[in-house]
This record gives C-alpha cells, sequence and structure tokens, in this order.
C-alpha cells in the first residue's frame, strides 16, 4: 500500500481523576485533567514488523506473536491486534509517565499506539472513537477491569468533566453511546494542586 506519509509520531498525555473516580465503571462522572508527562509512539514503514521499547526489540510475524506474555510489549501487542491487518512497520514506544504511579501510563501507551496505528491505515477517528477503542482493547484484549474515564482524559487532553451516565460497564463493543465530555479549560485559567509520586508501584 503506497501512502505519501511513512513515518508518525504520536503522544497522549498522563491523567489525574480530581474528582467522581471511580464512578466511571457504574454511570458517573469524573472531574479530571491531563498532567504535564506523555507516552511517544513513533511508527515508520520497514519491511517487516518490529516492536521496540527501553532497548529491546521483538519481531512479530503472524498474529499468533500478538498473545499476552506478561511483559512490557503486552500493550503493543493489543494494539496491533485489534487491527484489521498488521502494518509492515517499525513501531518504537516510550513513556515519561512513572510505571505503576497510578497515572494512567499504559492507558496513554495504548491511546497512541491506537492513534499511531489509525493513522498508518489512513484514518483519522474522533477522539470519542479514539477513546472508545482503547477501553475496548484495554478490556478485551488485555483482560483488564477498566472504566472508561481515563482512556477519555488520555485522548482529549485538557481539563474535562466527563458524564458517563449511559455507559454500561459490561457493554463488550465498543461505541455510542459516547460519554459526555465538556471542556472546563475555559473556566479555569489556573489550577493550582500538587501532585505527588512516592516512588512505590502499584498493580
Amino acid at each position: 500500500m503506497s501512502r505519501a506519509v511513512e513515518h508518525f509520531v504520536v503522544t497522549a498525555p498522563a491523567r489525574a481523576n480530581l474528582i467522581g473516580n471511580p464512578s466511571d465503571l457504574y454511570g458517573g462522572a469524573v472531574l479530571g485533567c491531563a498532567v504535564p508527562c506523555r507516552a511517544r509512539v513513533e511508527l515508520r514503514a520497514a519491511e517487516r514488523l518490529e516492536v521496540a521499547t527501553g532497548g529491546d526489540t521483538i519481531g512479530i510475524a503472524t498474529r499468533g506473536d500478538l498473545r499476552m506474555q506478561g511483559d512490557r510489549f503486552d500493550v503493543a501487542r493489543a494494539a496491533l491486534a485489534a487491527q484489521p491487518e498488521l502494518p509492515r512497520a517499525q513501531i518504537a514506544y516510550a513513556s515519561e509517565i512513572p510505571f505503576g504511579s497510578g497515572l494512567a501510563g499504559s492507558t496513554a501507551l495504548l491511546v497512541a499506539l491506537l492513534r499511531a496505528l489509525a493513522a498508518w491505515r489512513g484514518e483519522t477517528p474522533s477522539l470519542y472513537e479514539l477513546a472508545e477503542r482503547s477501553r475496548h482493547t484495554d478490556r478485551e484484549l488485555m483482560g483488564v477491569a477498566c472504566g472508561w474515564v481515563d482512556h477519555y482524559l488520555c485522548a482529549f487532553g485538557g481539563l474535562r468533566y466527563v458524564d458517563l451516565r449511559a455507559k454500561d460497564a459490561d457493554k463488550a463493543v465498543a461505541g455510542e453511546p459516547f460519554a459526555t465530555v465538556e471542556d472546563l479549560a475555559p473556566h479555569a485559567a489556573e489550577l493550582p494542586f500538587l501532585l505527588a509520586f512516592t516512588g512505590v508501584s502499584h498493580h
């Protein structure tokens, strides 16, 4: 397949839920914001599919190579498993988000991966669609018992009110009804708060 652009760099932010977490699991609403550290994904055309992070590289030849293995490549395996076809590309990723800090680092990485892979296919999903795809991939392919708000905040960024009253926690299909997302940044010129990470990683 010929593409005008064969090199993409995509990032997604960490997030902090300020009020309402974890009510997104049962139709609640959450006030949250992006945090100024990001996950970064770089995708470029190649002869074969390779994924690299932290100085290590793996090759992926078939969908059988996308089984979860409990390592740091699982998030990339899940993102690739969600694609209709495997790209011939080199995918490299890294993150500024402290591991296990509760700032949705794996979600930010998943959002960035899915956005890069969509761009590779020539797609531009809406931020709503991107958030829904990410949550579906996290839940159905990685087996994470998760809600929606992390995926919405990592996709939208900014300071947001996210209303999930129409969402069903057990619904497996990604898609409508989308959450209601309101941008609160115009109403808060400054949001002073201290976000501290002790260095203790949590599962």
